[in-house]
């Protein structure tokens, strides 16, 4: 294994941490804060954190830039059935990608801070945000990457451990609330973005797009939050620590790292080393908030964290499986 590819796992494993600690200062900070104006004040800090790393990159940028418009490329998608799409010459344009890996992203994060606000358990819900694990691969079968053949049982054994985690009421009664769905669907917004990312990400400067992808996110949380929310500036103060942490850290951090490693990953892999924010919630959540949960609860954790790595094993090829000829 390349120094380069331990440098990005690693980067990947500490985003993990970041964001699992994450889990913890969204639901201390939506006690006193809406999530739309939550979101657009973390999003505001990211955006600003990062332009002094722009500032010093903006060489770099400028000359990715002028290369790119030097090839004047088409860009292309290749679907599951092997052919190639050619996509709007717009869509090779950074300013565009950024836009839409942050429109991505926006849906993801509101969706997901809903989610929180109303399960309020930062433990369940990053096991849950964790099942884009197993949807990332399953989505690039449609991108014309391959699948592993135990995927589906992958995702039978993930079902499974979400039923364990949110069925617990009494001989398995429906305690699926709307948080615990919400926090479901936000797990495929993340898959989209992963897989955004993914997509672009050799093409367009790291820093760059994690600066302009923020920098939409807060636009729209702001005129969200001002449209459908009651803002209340005061609570600012209340929640100061939590609000720099998910802004600077968690956002800011967290994201540019996600960004930077994919450079040279497989995004499954980056899924699965990203997927370890659900133990770090978990560990956060009952130490700082003194979450508990049920032995029911624990064995759908632990389903699901098995279809997460057992989703990853490498499979055999037949050039290994054939013993060699002498």
């Amino acid at each position: 294994m390349q120094r380069k590819e331990i440098g990005g796992m690693a980067c990947l494993v500490l985003t993990a941490m970041i964001w699992g600690f994450a889990f913890v200062s969204q639901v201390q900070g939506m006690a006193s804060m809406s999530p739309l104006f939550f979101g657009a004040t973390r999003f505001t800090l990211g955006a600003l954190s990062l332009i002094p790393l722009l500032w010093f990159r903006r060489r770099g940028i400028a000359e990715q830039e002028r290369r790119r418009r030097e090839s004047n490329e088409c860009p292309t998608v290749t679907l599951g059935n092997g052919i190639t799409v050619a996509m709007p010459k717009c869509l090779g344009n950074p300013v565009v990608v950024s836009v839409i890996c942050g429109i991505v992203l926006f849906t993801a994060s509101t969706v997901q801070q809903y989610g929180i606000l109303y399960s309020g358990s930062a433990g369940r819900s990053g096991f849950i945000t964790a099942l884009y694990i197993v949807l990332v691969p399953l989505a690039g079968m449609f991108l014309g990457k391959k699948a592993n053949k135990r995927l589906f049982l992958c995702v039978l054994i993930a079902v499974v451990g979400l039923y364990f985690l949110c069925f617990t009421g009494s001989e398995g009664a429906m305690s699926f609330g709307r948080g615990d769905f919400l926090v479901f669907l936000c797990a495929f917004a993340f898959t989209g973005h992963i897989l955004c990312v993914d997509h672009y990400v050799q093409k367009v400067d790291g820093i760059a797009l994690s600066c302009v992808q923020f920098a939409v996110m807060m636009v729209l949380s702001t005129v969200c939050a001002f449209t459908f929310e009651t803002v209340d500036f005061a609570a600012l103060g209340e929640c100061t620590f939590y609000i720099l942490y998910i802004g600077i850290l968690s956002s800011a951090g967290g994201y540019t790292l996600q960004i930077l490693a994919q450079k040279d990953g497989d995004p499954t892999v980056v899924s699965l080393l990203l997927s370890l924010e659900s133990f770090f919630a978990v560990v956060c959540g009952a130490i700082i908030l003194h979450e508990r949960m049920s032995g029911r609860e624990y064995l759908g954790c632990a389903l699901m964290l098995t279809a997460v790595l057992l989703s990853q094993l490498p499979e055999k090829t037949a050039d290994a499986a054939e013993p060699q000829k002498k």
